[in-house]
Formats: C-alpha cells, sequence, structure tokens
C-alpha cells in the first residue's frame, strides 16, 4: 500500500513539476498565479488520496467514517457526540503511523491541559479530540494537507504523506 500512495503522488508531483515552485522563506510570496497553480494541485492531490484511502478502508476489518473535515474516524457518530468549545482545556496524547502501519515514532506526542482554540497540532487531531471524552480513543485517516502537507516534519514525515493517527484524550 505504502508504494500505490508513493507511486501516485510521484506521478501527480511529477505531471505539475514544470508549474511548481517551493517556498520555504516567509520572505518570499506566491504570485498569483503561482497560487493558482498551488490550489490546482493540492485539490488534485487531495481528491488522488480521497480515493487511494477510500481504497485502503475497504481492505480493513475496522469500519471508518466520514468527518466534516475531510478526515475519516474509525467511531460512529462522532459528530453526534458533544463538543468541546474554544478555552476548554484537554490533555491528550497519539501517535503517527504510515499507511502500513509502521509506527514512525517511538513515543507518542503528549499535551497537556492545551487550550482549544490555541493548539499548534493538526486541525484533524484537534477536530476529534473536540468530540473524545477522558479515556477515550479514536484512530484517525488524515490526507496529507490535513497532517504535515508539502512539506513534511523535516523528520520521519515526507512530503505529501497521509498518516493514520491514534489519539487518546487523557
Amino acid at each position: 500500500m505504502k508504494q500505490l500512495f508513493y507511486i501516485s503522488v510521484l506521478a501527480l508531483a511529477t505531471s505539475c513539476a514544470k508549474q511548481t515552485h517551493s517556498q520555504h522563506s516567509e520572505d518570499q510570496y506566491m504570485s498569483e498565479s503561482e497560487m493558482e497553480v498551488s490550489k490546482k494541485r493540492n485539490k488534485e492531490l487531495n481528491t488522488l488520496e480521497r480515493a487511494q484511502i477510500e481504497d485502503w478502508i475497504k481492505a480493513q476489518d475496522v469500519k471508518y467514517y466520514p468527518m466534516g473535515m475531510n478526515y475519516w474516524v474509525n467511531m460512529e457518530g462522532l459528530e453526534k457526540q458533544p463538543r468541546k468549545n474554544n478555552g476548554e482545556k484537554v490533555s491528550y496524547q497519539y501517535d503517527i503511523y504510515d499507511f502500513d502501519r509502521t509506527k514512525l515514532y517511538n513515543m507518542p506526542i503528549q499535551n497537556n491541559n492545551v487550550e482549544f482554540g490555541h493548539f499548534v497540532e493538526m486541525d484533524a487531531v484537534e477536530d476529534v479530540i473536540r468530540y473524545l471524552k477522558k479515556g477515550e480513543e479514536a484512530e484517525i485517516l488524515v490526507p496529507s494537507v490535513l497532517a504535515y502537507g508539502t512539506y513534511g516534519d523535516n523528520k520521519k514525515i515526507t512530503n505529501d504523506m497521509p498518516l493514520i493517527i491514534k489519539v487518546k484524550v487523557l
């Protein structure tokens, strides 16, 4: 499965390679035409990843349910649960995996007494935590655009890498 993701992403990146420019410095900015190319590339990549994740889900014994923010969770009806508001505090941890279920970091990422609305985590992580009760766990499938995007984390998460994240509210 990992090879399928990389081959598809490589094919998409190659098709866009002549049109895209990497922007790392905050002093640099993209022209309007570069922004349009970037938006188009992200939209195409997101569509490709969604299709790949949906195919991956079909091969699993566990059921996953789509969430409004464009990720999947292994808990049916989660969005119907009470949602925590900005300003409320929560402690949580999560582990990150690739789609071959290889754990990318040995230790979970943990944060204590974080205030909703002031998270520095991925939006999908914050969103799912808003619905979980203390002690609950969820597994989420996150397209790269909601994870570490075009640049990765400069460690073990490469660019345009969809992730499986196991979250637990402490």
